[in-house]
């Protein structure tokens, strides 16, 4: 592996931004097929590849999911182009055999419910920031909320299937108008220790 450019990771991390604001320009199907065809090689325990994605961009898709928003979520969640529900599925376990062939890994989760719970929404969680990192490297914009109902969401996305939401995530292009100053990050020694 080469280290990426300093422009490159400026893209990915340093000058990255989370979005609350849009630009009138759409997200087309070949770049949500792009975004999931990079995400979905991000590492996940056992290759269980737990999370599920929910692309909501029609006026009818917005509307179902509005009630579930918190009020400071509402503008810049209708007004993005793609908001993508992050899920995760309690029994991604049933396609093991598919994705970890040379195990026999359905059955360390089939039987242990916490264990395939806890599984699930951590290497859910994982993929959704895969998500970010993807649509970034693309050119897209993202804006990360936890700040809804997930309850009401999987009532009104989710009741055919059992998939858990986790967290929505805005896709665009971000209108820099709307970005609020940088807030600071923690330093190393706050936040890292040596072992």
């Amino acid at each position: 592996m080469t280290e990426l450019s300093p422009a490159a990771l400026d893209q990915l991390f340093r000058e990255a931004r989370t979005h609350n604001a849009w630009q009138d320009r759409p997200v087309t199907d070949e770049q949500l097929h792009a975004l999931y065809d990079v995400l979905k090689f991000g590492p996940t325990s056992a290759n269980s590849s737990p999370a599920r994605f929910i692309f909501v961009r029609t006026p009818e898709g917005k509307a179902k999911l509005k009630g579930s928003l918190s009020p400071g979520n509402i503008e810049k969640t209708m007004t993005a182009p793609v908001t993508v529900i992050v899920a995760h599925d309690p029994k991604f376990y049933d396609l093991l055999p598919k994705l970890l062939p040379h195990a026999d890994a359905k059955n360390w989760f089939s039987g242990n419910y916490s264990l395939a719970e806890q599984t699930a929404f951590r290497n859910g969680t994982l993929q959704g920031g895969y998500l970010i990192m993807a649509a970034r490297a693309l050119g897209l914009d993202t804006g990360p909320m936890s700040g809804f109902d997930s309850g009401k969401v999987e009532e009104a996305f989710m009741t055919d299937n059992g998939w858990k939401a986790n967290l929505l995530i805005n896709i665009g292009y971000g209108d820099p108008a709307g970005l609020f100053p940088r807030s600071p990050r923690l330093a190393f020694e706050e936040a890292c220790r040596f072992a």
